[in-house]
């Protein structure tokens, strides 16, 4: 079984969620895609856990127009609102749920900070987690916010989710619509320049995912291939014109720089279908793809488990040893499965984190 590195998910705040409306929900064994009982079937090695919010200064008729909403969304919407102030409040609290969690689950599951912990507690017989940070506007602009996640344990940072914030965009969405398109102009905020060098010296990983074209050239431009960049959950635009996915140019600044994109198990941005779907092949494809602009060094793997609604063909985290047995099909070696599988991504956190 190929050990696995997933770049993103999005349980904790789906288990955090569940708790506000008076649920049971927990990491060791829940109905999610993932949960720690599936991992170990699956041969995970670590997982990123996302403190992901979607509360931020820019909230708009999208979220403030209830009549959007079905019953438990807006229920859900009133108690986040009400319950917590600030996008930090709110991603603070996340942070907790983890760390209580970590705790609880001690036996199976250590938090990690560097890549030698990560195979530190491979050797013990531990899963891996490590925090992140997806969407911005929870630090306010403000780098002590930033630095408090990262004395939280949180060791990589999208610079936005959905939404402009302090520190850049996303590219357009129309929100009547549902399409989007890319943005070129925008780019990193000078707040968002400052963050970004920050991360660079603090030992950050900075996360291009939901960036806009324009911000991801200026963080290809602050790197100046000295730092390695990820992608943690973008796929491919050449295969699937979603803007969210990387244009050619991007896949290959961030193969020149040592950095690695996650492929994404959304299927808006896996195949054009509209079936509610990703296959297997989707997948392939999209990583046949990747190497061939960026080199294999760039491919590593990134679900957005349970902060998806399709459905996956091989169901959930457990069974993601089905998509090494389709690579080894597509003519794969081990050792190129492997990279893609954890060992590019191991890479760049030893790079970066130590």
């Amino acid at each position: 079984m190929i050990p696995v590195i997933d770049m993103h998910c999005d349980t904790i705040s789906e288990i955090h969620n569940t708790r506000l409306l008076q649920g049971e929900a927990q990491l060791r064994e829940n109905e999610y895609s993932i949960d720690l009982l599936k991992m170990k079937e699956g041969g995970y090695l670590c997982q990123n856990f996302a403190l992901f919010t979607y509360l931020g200064p820019w909230l708009n008729d999208f979220f403030t127009d209830l009549s959007r909403m079905d019953e438990k969304e807006q229920t859900l919407f009133k108690l986040m609102r009400e319950k917590y102030p600030t996008p930090f409040d709110y991603a603070m609290a996340l942070s907790d749920t983890f760390d209580r969690e970590m705790e609880k689950n001690r036996d199976i599951i250590r938090l990690v900070l560097t890549a030698k912990d990560i195979l530190e507690n491979q050797k013990n017989g531990y899963l891996s987690a490590l925090k992140t940070i997806e969407e911005g506007a929870i630090y306010g602009g403000s780098v002590d916010n930033l630095k408090k996640f990262y004395e939280k344990g949180a060791r990589m940072t999208t610079i936005v989710w959905n939404y402009p914030n302090e520190l850049g965009f996303p590219n357009h969405i129309d929100r009547k619509s549902g399409t989007a398109s890319p943005d070129t102009v925008n780019g990193l905020t000078a707040t968002g320049k400052e963050f970004v060098e920050i991360c660079f010296d603090m030992g950050m990983i900075v996360d291009l995912s939901h960036l806009n074209d324009a911000g991801i050239h200026d963080v290809f431009a602050l790197s100046g291939k000295k730092h390695p960049i990820v992608a943690s959950h973008s796929n491919a635009r050449a295969v699937t014109g979603h803007p969210r996915n990387l244009t050619e140019e991007m896949l290959r600044s961030l193969g020149d720089c040592g950095g690695v994109a996650g492929v994404n198990f959304c299927d808006a941005f896996m195949n054009d279908r509209h079936d509610n779907l990703t296959t297997i092949d989707d997948m392939v494809r999209h990583i046949r793809h990747i190497e061939n602009v960026a080199g294999i060094e760039a491919v590593g793997l990134g679900s957005d488990f349970d902060g998806i609604g399709n459905a996956v063909e091989f169901g959930n985290c457990s069974k993601i040893g089905r998509l090494a047995e389709a690579l080894e099909r597509a003519g794969y070696s081990i050792s190129a499965i492997e990279k893609i599988f954890y060992k590019n991504v191991l890479r760049v956190y030893g790079d970066i984190l130590g």
